[in-house]
């Protein structure tokens, strides 16, 4: 409470007297439990963007007041900070989330209210809801161009390890069927709690089933143990390849670079990007929070949906959600850390994905960039045939 007070004091200190009422938004990450290892930092981002629109003026003459929540790292919590921000805040939009788990859990509060959910991190698909826009890599997106990365590179017999949830669960399904269809190999499959730091069983069956790369979806702090107790098998990602789909910048950088040195992952956005919009970005953050921060994925998408809600929000002229979705995937391309974004009529993004190689010093270097942007789709027509998601 003292820190949401105080960041309401904050953000409204520098607008004269006389200047319009604040629009409320609602940050909603978790700050506490085994995701905020990748959370916390999608929030400073977020806030990041809100001050730095606040600098030049806010939303339709209107600064920004962020009310940050903390959905600890529990779907249940999530919900009811959902429900708060929406029914006691009165927020016009809530940015946030990151385990579809979460998401699904305020998926009906946001329906219920006509809210307007901004979910900044990559998923698992098939999922179309008007209350949500998609910001973070469909499985088209990463999952798949890591496999056709995987497959060029010889890979062939493929262990799929992840956190027991639903993102998981439905990406190594379309991981399995497209690993199948390529007369590939899956030489295992297995599941931790969220959050669970034995791997004893687990790493056992990888020794026996021999893969040549393991594909991981693990979240949060379990990469943590994942990784230590790899390392003290002897199976370091130099002689068993890693490639990660939820480890970023700054979990290397939590979980100490040597640890994870060699492995890969796939995102729309690495923080080595050379672009002059990445680097002015980088450094703004880092001036910001410090020179020893790293950047992610999923906090540029963060920082992200709150200019592209800005944007939707002066095209449409009005903070009403329904109106702002619509002029969301209608408006044109603006400009981002990672380059030029724009939102699909699915309500997803369109975007890159990069192959990265994490190196000693904690970054990721480029060694795959796909051709071209691309377009969002959240069902995989060979797991899931006849799903689409039409045009809201």
């Amino acid at each position: 409470m003292i820190y949401r007070f105080l960041l309401g004091c904050a953000v409204l200190a520098s607008v004269p007297a006389h200047a319009a009422t604040p629009v409320k938004v609602g940050v909603l990450q978790s700050l506490t439990g085994t995701m905020a290892i990748s959370e916390v930092t999608v929030k400073n981002a977020e806030l990041m963007a809100i001050d730095e629109i606040n600098a030049k003026g806010g939303v339709m003459g209107r600064p920004i007041l962020a009310i940050v929540e903390d959905g600890g790292s529990d779907p249940a919590t999530f919900a009811q900070k959902a429900g708060k921000l929406i029914q006691s805040n009165g927020v016009a939009t809530v940015f946030g989330g990151w385990t579809s788990a979460s998401r699904k859990a305020m998926l009906p509060v946001f329906q219920r209210a006509k809210g307007l959910l901004w979910y900044p991190v990559q998923f698992e698909g098939n999922e179309c809801s008007p209350n949500i826009m998609y910001t973070g890599a469909q499985p088209n997106q990463q999952i798949l161009p890591a496999l056709r990365w995987a497959t060029a590179e010889g890979y062939k017999n493929y262990f799929l390890i992840g956190s027991d949830y639903v993102f998981p669960r439905t990406a190594n399904l379309i991981l399995k069927k497209r690993i199948g269809q390529a007369k590939l190999g899956v030489a295992g499959e297995e599941y931790v709690p969220l959050g669970g730091t034995d791997f004893s069983a687990v790493i056992a069956k990888v020794r026996a089933a021999k893969p040549d790369i393991i594909f991981s979806t693990l979240n949060g702090d379990s990469n943590v143990a994942f990784f230590k107790q790899m390392a003290a098998a002897g199976m370091t990602s130099a002689k068993l390849p890693v490639m990660s789909f939820s480890i970023a910048e700054q979990e290397a950088q939590a979980m100490g670079p040597a640890l994870v040195n060699g492995s890969y992952a796939v995102w729309n956005y690495f923080q080595s990007l050379p672009t002059a919009e990445n680097k002015a970005f980088v450094a703004a953050y880092k001036k910001k929070y410090g020179a020893r921060a790293a950047i992610t994925d999923p906090m540029v998408h963060g920082y992200a949906n709150v200019y592209l809600w800005k944007a939707a929000v002066e095209k449409a002229g009005s903070f009403e959600p329904e109106k702002v979705r619509k002029a969301a995937v209608s408006m044109a391309a603006i400009p981002s850390p990672m380059g030029p974004i724009k939102m699909a009529p699915n309500q997803s993004l369109v975007q890159r994905a990069y192959v990265g190689k994490l190196q000693p010093d904690g970054q990721f270097k480029v060694v795959s960039q796909l051709a071209g942007m691309i377009a969002p789709l959240p069902y995989d027509a060979l797991a899931f045939p006849g799903k689409s998601c039409k045009p809201i």
